[in-house]
């Protein structure tokens, strides 16, 4: 098992998921930077309204979230070009040097800041989606939840411990995310726009982790 699909940096990767949801909705102008459900409701909302400024908004992070995953999809095909750092590595590194941009965005350029981590995120939940066995997503939770629920139910019925295993990774995920977004969020009321800077010091410990 490579290093990258085990538990300990897939926890590392959601508590930072939901710090920076968190983040970008309170410090950044109420943008969620990974549930891009949520901007596209906005933007439609807005859209009926008439409010075409405000739907501007929401469709930044949306175009910035797209560009992320085809940016990941990029370095994951070109990974054998070189062996000193395995391609997640460069993910985390590029995801790195975003998010300790964002931190110093000013706050006129709120929707700057809200498309790098939108960016960032999106590059995380496209090289990273397996974990121990299982497909997850580090940056959002409903999948999260019904492959959790799902396993559980399948795990009462039949008792099968492999049921078990899963569900418990899904749930352990989601709470550590929601961990991350609580912190994430009193961070962002306390400290402002520089509280983003503690993802770029996960996502280190991460690379060096994936050595």
């Amino acid at each position: 098992m490579q290093k990258s699909d085990r538990f300990l940096l897939s926890a590392m990767l959601a508590f930072s998921g939901g710090f920076q949801d968190a983040y970008t909705y309170i410090a950044r102008g109420k943008v969620f930077a990974n549930a891009q459900t949520g901007n596209l409701v906005l933007l439609s909302v807005n859209l009926m309204e008439g409010e075409y400024a405000a739907a501007l908004h929401y469709i930044w992070p949306l175009l910035a979230f797209a560009c992320g995953v085809f940016a990941a999809e990029q370095i994951g095909s070109r990974r054998h070009r070189d062996a000193r750092l395995h391609w997640r590595q460069k993910v985390l590194l590029a995801e790195i040097v975003l998010l300790t941009g964002a931190a110093y965005v000013p706050e006129r350029y709120n929707t700057l800041a809200n498309m790098l981590v939108s960016f960032s995120c999106a590059m995380q939940v496209e090289a990273f989606r397996h974990a121990e066995g299982n497909s997850y997503a580090s940056t959002m939770i409903i999948g999260n939840l019904r492959s959790g629920v799902s396993n559980l139910s399948v795990w009462l019925r039949e008792k099968d411990s492999a049921h078990r295993k899963a569900a418990l990774f899904f749930f352990s995920i989601i709470v550590i995310f929601g961990v991350g977004g609580g912190i994430g969020g009193i961070m962002a009321l306390r400290i402002g726009m520089k509280a983003v800077l503690v993802c770029p010091l996960i996502l280190l410990l991460g690379c060096l982790y994936m050595k």
